[in-house]
């Protein structure tokens, strides 16, 4: 059972975690009248499922942690396990899409910090399990659904805005590069961008004429 300063954080945590999945579908809502996002369509379903899980997982960890006579690391332990499986048959899908060797970068770097985020979890969760009272363990699992909201936040921006906040690729604009693929604002150009259903045809019948 969480109690003191930890049970504040779960709380507060839990709090931010439903706000933010509500907001998550609103975009979600919003996002299919947005021009079309760069790279194939299973990048975009994989943003959306990250940062869906990122912020569940937060929401679900805090509100059974507060849960009176529950002991925190067994719903850690539970997603832990679901992000883990998560992102290994997110890397299978990548795969088999076949992405554009300029995307596998972006990729990467969000599948090896959900492993790690996961991993964590887990291993705080396995380590409250056997020890219920260990403040360090539960430090560590109030750290991981903090980190996890953070990364819900940042993959729920790059879903909506369509444009890569990565670390490399945010220095690269500051520092007035443009990232490899992209735009000067970050974004693909509309050139790398998927077509819209009847406007390939429109495209080729207007550079004919």
């Amino acid at each position: 059972m969480v109690n003191g300063a930890s049970r504040d954080l779960f709380t507060a945590v839990a709090s931010a975690g439903g706000a933010l999945t509500g907001l998550l579908f609103v975009a979600m809502s919003v996002a299919p009248q947005r021009a079309a996002p760069s790279g194939p369509p299973v990048i975009r379903q994989v943003r959306v499922s990250a940062a869906l899980l990122s912020f569940t997982n937060a929401l679900a960890v805090s509100l059974f942690g507060l849960v009176p006579g529950t002991n925190a690391g067994y719903p850690a332990v539970a997603l832990g396990v679901i992000g883990i499986l998560f992102t290994a048959a997110a890397i299978r899908s990548l795969r088999s899409s076949h992405p554009a060797a300029r995307l596998w970068p972006r990729q990467l770097e969000l599948m090896g910090l959900l492993f790690v985020i996961f991993g964590f979890e887990f291993g705080g969760g396995i380590a409250l399990i056997a020890e219920p009272g260990s403040s360090q363990a539960l430090e560590i699992v109030g750290y991981v659904l903090v980190t996890s909201l953070i990364v819900g936040i940042a993959r729920a921006w790059e879903l909506v805005g369509d444009r890569d906040t990565g670390i490399s690729a945010s220095l690269a604009v500051l520092v007035g590069r443009t990232p490899r693929g992209l735009g000067p604002d970050g974004v693909a150009p509309a050139s790398q961008r998927p077509a819209e259903d009847g406007q390939t045809g429109n495209t080729a019948s207007g550079e004919d004429g």
